[in-house]
């Protein structure tokens, strides 16, 4: 029995106390409803947003395609089944990773990734890099990563009622992918949008022309999404979402496959359902709540037979905006929970199941000192409970974690901004395919980040340049250690420290941009790697680089991407099969550099202007490599020889025709 509890009711008390503070230090006024924008303070010159038009542009179709270009985001694993997304060099199993506002927790198998999203549904990517503020949500300890989805605003054109969108794709490496999306107004007050699509691919080949194998597979998506105008003070939208996936890959689909290794059938899905409504009464009252329920499943038929794994999380997110005075304050409670249940796929066959909840309370104030001066500072409460019910153990974990930040406008072009953020994370469900092999620690203590960034961004309207620093350390890791029958322990604290470049300049019609991401992640002063550290980090090499777009004319637009990631050599790994005793001393591995170029163009001609056609390349000059953010090559060690991640994709031609009506 683990029980890190502490005074839940003195740690609650002080975050109710902090709310009413906030609301007192101004009076109120409550005539007019004040239209509330975004504000994030800690933590925001690293933050990062991906716009469906860059989407279109490169034809994104997984993951990889859709953080490419976002210089503190990574993926690695190269098949879509397998990605792995790393912020600051963090696995996302440490971020707070939502759908419209949907958290997607649990992890099915920790050789695959445990995000699944189409990126033909997106209406934004919001990426914070880092802990921050109060409002990031549960287990935050590494950033979160915000995915919203499209309404039927974002595609039905002015004046219409009712609409289509029929898209195609191929791609030369390998494979093809058709959506089709209607849409429309039922009334004046509710709208209704309904897509479909189907992506095929093959085996990939790599900057050699040879084939990748296990890289084929299907993917299908239905997505349906209602929005309402309930009043002129309410909006309400629902939708449901299922994504399905389905190939023969190996048994560990993160690694590389050699010729004559089997291959075993997988399929893989979720299904999301997720309620929002917004409630604007006043200045005081503004209210948004959600309700959503994800169901992930993974069925495989392995080298022990069949086998399944299902994690389920239902939970709300209810929060209030109040506006008062110079304070915009944010605050609010939610709630999850998760289940996870895996076993042989028979009636008789045995299955394994966990528990776990997580409460959350909040607020988060943003004070306009002065015209010049924003400061933020803010409060989050969560509570941690988990129940490993046939191991017969249980864990429980509370904090509060305080941040505050600031906002400084130097000049009418030169801002400074500072933030401090602390986040916990208590043990959550288990990986399916482990659920029944590792019990928890006697003294299994929850994971405490601080996060401190420093930014500087200049912006003159044209030109805009970004500096920041920052420094991350994760205290107590957990981690199962002992192979399997082992146990789950708090092995060290992660530190993530780096600095990020960024600047950019408008033209007009030509439009550039660059950035230089430097990360160093270590847990106990060791690089960190994504064979032995899987669930925690990699480390990636110095990251450049730089985007150039230019519209010739209102139908044809050109853009630039091109990636340089340095080599990283002597990274010494193996630390825990030394002290486990199955190697006498740790190795060495070398992650080689590389320099990707994507280009595309994309032609909207006059006379149809419904149509739209769009040709791209991803990596132009086709180079050979292995991202970094994918496991390392250990191929020169005795032992070891299997391990290591799958090539990149080499030449990609995208061809894709999009027709609106």
């Amino acid at each position: 029995m683990v029980n890190t509890k502490k005074s839940t009711l003195g740690k609650t008390t002080l975050l109710a106390a902090s709310i009413s503070l906030a609301l007192m230090t101004t009076h109120a006024s409550a005539e007019e409803v004040t239209t509330f924008d975004t504000i994030v303070v800690v933590g925001e010159t690293t933050n990062t947003e991906v716009t469906p038009e860059e989407l279109d542009n490169y034809q994104a179709n997984d993951l990889e395609d859709i953080f490419r270009h976002v210089p503190s985001v990574s993926v690695g694993g190269s098949v879509g089944i397998a990605q792995k997304v790393y912020v600051r060099g963090m696995e996302d199993t440490m971020l707070n990773v939502s759908v419209d506002g949907a958290p997607q927790t649990g992890t099915l198998f920790h050789h695959i990734g445990r995000i699944q999203i189409e990126p033909e549904l997106l209406k934004s990517v919001e990426v914070q890099a880092g802990a921050g503020e109060a409002t990031s949500g549960a287990g935050a300890i590494g950033g979160a990563i915000r995915f919203e989805t499209k309404d039927v605003e974002d595609l039905l054109e002015t004046g219409k009622k009712f609409g289509g969108l029929i898209k195609g794709s191929a791609f030369s490496n390998e494979g093809e992918k058709g959506n089709v999306s209607l849409y429309g107004k039922v009334n004046d007050n509710v709208g209704v949008i309904g897509s479909f699509s189907k992506t095929n691919r093959d085996n990939m080949t790599d900057g050699n022309g040879d084939e990748i194998l296990a890289t084929n597979s299907k993917q299908n998506l239905a997505f349906v999404k209602v929005n309402a105008d309930i009043s002129d003070k309410q909006e309400l939208s629902i939708s449901a979402e299922k994504r399905e996936e389905s190939g023969e890959f190996s048994s560990k689909p993160n690694w590389f496959v050699s010729e004559g290794d089997a291959l075993y059938p997988m399929e893989r899905d979720r299904t999301t359902f997720t309620v929002n409504h917004k409630y604007t009464a006043s200045d005081l009252f503004n209210l948004e709540t959600t309700v959503y329920r994800t169901n992930n499943s993974l069925w495989n038929n392995g080298r022990f037979g069949e086998y399944e794994g299902h994690t389920q999380s239902t939970g709300l997110d209810l929060k209030n905006k109040s506006h008062l005075g110079n304070h915009t304050v944010t605050y609010g409670i939610d709630y999850r929970k998760d289940i996870v249940t895996a076993g042989a796929s028979s009636d008789n066959g045995e299955t394994f199941k966990e528990k776990g909840t997580v409460f959350g309370a909040y607020a988060q104030d943003h004070w306009q000192l002065s015209d010049k001066l924003l400061v933020s500072y803010g409060l989050r409460f969560d509570d941690y409970k988990l129940d490993q019910t046939d191991l017969d153990d249980s864990a429980k974990s509370d904090a509060v974690s305080p941040n505050i930040g600031l906002s400084y406008d130097i000049n009418d072009k030169l801002t400074v901004k500072v933030g401090h953020a602390k986040a916990m994370r208590g043990k959550e469900i288990s990986d399916s395919f482990t659920v029944d092999g590792f019990t928890l620690g006697e003294d299994l203590r929850a994971e405490k980040v601080t996060n401190t960034e420093i930014g500087l961004e200049y912006n003159t309207g044209k030109l805009n340049l970004t500096a920041s620093v920052y420094q991350s350390e994760v205290k107590d890791v957990i981690h199962a250690v002992n192979g399997w029958g082992g146990t789950y322990e708090n092995i060290g604290n992660l530190e993530s420290d780096g600095f990020e470049l960024g600047a950019s300049y408008d033209f007009g019609k030509l439009e550039l941009a660059a950035s230089f991401s430097h990360n160093d992640p270590t847990l106990n002063g060791n690089v960190v790697e994504g064979y032995e550290h899987s669930a925690i980090g990699n480390v990636r090499g110095d990251t450049f680089n730089v985007k150039a777009t230019y519209e010739f004319s209102s139908q044809f637009q050109l853009g630039w991407n091109f990636a340089h990631v340095k080599s990283l050599n002597d990274i010494e790994v193996l630390y825990d099969d030394v002290a486990a005793g199955w190697i006498d001393e740790t190795q060495f591995i070398d992650k080689k550099g590389y320099n990707v170029h994507d280009v595309y163009l994309r032609w909207t001609p006059n006379r149809y202007k419904n149509l739209s056609v769009n040709f791209a390349v991803q990596n132009l000059f086709d180079e050979n490599y292995r991202d970094h953010s994918s496991v390392g090559d250990y191929g020169d060690i005795a032992g070891w020889e299997s391990i290591a991640g799958a090539n990149e994709a080499g030449r990609d031609v995208r061809l894709s025709v999009n027709y609106k009506f």
